[in-house]
């Protein structure tokens, strides 16, 4: 057994089902294992790599930053917070920043800030609507809001005041709606549920929902955010700003980072010293990771790239579906991609692996494809060659 497969082993809780792969290094969109054997890659640390392995500019700044200083604490300000909080509010639309080290303490803090939103305007307000199939993380607050049996059944009792509606299905989400409904949390695209883009009438009928019923909308963009379909955040492209949103994975370019962002008018009723926190969250390097990502990502024209190459891709992808038994229907947005298929998908990615192509699962047995946000025509090309080689 390789040594440090051993390692893992002994020395980890067993929650991962991980392949037997040693991943050693990455360059552009290809990671390398300890063998040498190079791997295409079309999942990107689930989403997270979005300007793939080994950017210099990125590299650079994170030296130059372990170098000065990685932590303080938030009892002092630092030189790199101020700049990555204001380049989020300037790619977001949105006015205040709380910095996290995931996602799902990400979405945590969302829900904080609704509750205590309602709490502080004397609503009486506490419940959430939130929709099947989500998945919003793994934390008991996060995955209380999280669609899915398997997620919640081990770990009940969940946090209380949590209705479920149907995705894209605005009656449904009516019929949740009480006198002590606080929030209605989605993601614009559910991911890991199987990926499912919401409808331009969905999203808009929540926001309308929202404005008439005094409900705060929150937006989970931590899979389908930044560039990844073909916007800088996917609420963007309906035109549905929410009240609060999460997001997480691509803004720190594989440093653990993540942050929820919310109107000035709600940070108003948000909360106060000493109601929400976090050691790490905010600090020196994780912000300078935030603020050079961003930074790379508007002089690039990261988003843009993404819309050509998500069409070639949604092209090619189209074109494969046609021909394939296999293939049951094609799902997703710009470089957020599924394929429903109709034999057992790790079958595929186990294929897939044996020939140099790293592709991941959603529910719903689809092949998830999520590349890093640089890949160009001819990656799309040898992915398509090894996707249609296994697509027996």
């Amino acid at each position: 057994m390789n040594q440090y497969i051993e390692e893992t082993k002994k020395g980890l809780v067993h929650t991962y089902n991980r392949f037997p792969v040693v991943l050693e290094r990455g360059e552009g969109v290809y990671l390398y294992d300890t063998e040498g054997k190079r791997y295409l890659d079309f999942a990107a640390g689930i989403a997270v790599c979005g300007l793939g392995y080994g950017n210099q500019e990125l590299n650079r700044t994170l030296k130059e930053q372990i170098d000065a200083l990685t932590h303080t604490s938030n009892l002092y300000y630092n030189t790199t917070c101020g700049k990555a909080a204001g380049a989020l509010k300037r790619i977001t639309g949105m006015d205040r920043v709380f910095f996290t080290n995931s996602g799902t303490e990400a979405i945590e803090g969302a829900l904080k800030a609704a509750r205590k939103y309602a709490w502080k305007k004397g609503t009486g307000r506490y419940e959430f609507i939130a929709m099947e199939d989500s998945f919003h993380g793994r934390s008991i607050g996060a995955v209380s809001v999280t669609g899915s049996e398997a997620y919640r059944t081990p770990f009940e009792p969940m946090l209380p005041g949590v209705r479920f509606a149907k995705f894209n299905d605005l009656e449904s989400v009516k019929a949740q709606i009480t006198d002590r409904t606080c929030a209605i949390i989605l993601e614009p695209l559910q991911g890991e549920g199987g990926i499912h883009p919401a409808s331009q009438e969905f999203m808009e009928g929540i926001r309308e929902i929202c404005d008439k019923e005094g409900i705060l909308m929150i937006c989970d963009e931590i899979q389908c955010g930044m560039g990844r379909t073909g916007s800088m955040f996917a609420w963007q492209a309906y035109g549905t700003k929410p009240d609060i949103m999460a997001m997480a994975k691509a803004i720190g370019s594989g440093i653990p980072v993540g942050a929820f962002a919310m109107t000035e008018e709600k940070a108003e009723y948000y909360l106060e010293p000493g109601d929400h926190g976090t050691p790490y969250g905010g600090n020196p390097l994780a912000c300078a990771a935030v603020a050079k990502t961003v930074e790379i990502f508007e002089r690039e024209d990261i988003v843009s790239h993404v819309r050509k190459a998500g069409a070639y891709l949604t092209e090619k992808l189209d074109a494969l579906t046609a021909k394939s038994d296999v293939i049951e229907e094609r799902r997703g947005i710009g470089l957020i991609q599924g394929l429903k298929v109709r034999k057992p998908v790790g079958e595929f990615i186990n294929k897939a692996l044996e020939k140099g192509l790293l592709i991941i699962s959603a529910k719903d047995n689809v092949i998830r494809l999520v590349p890093p946000l640089i890949i160009e025509e001819k990656h799309i090309d040898e992915m398509m060659n090894i996707l249609e080689s296994i697509m027996k």
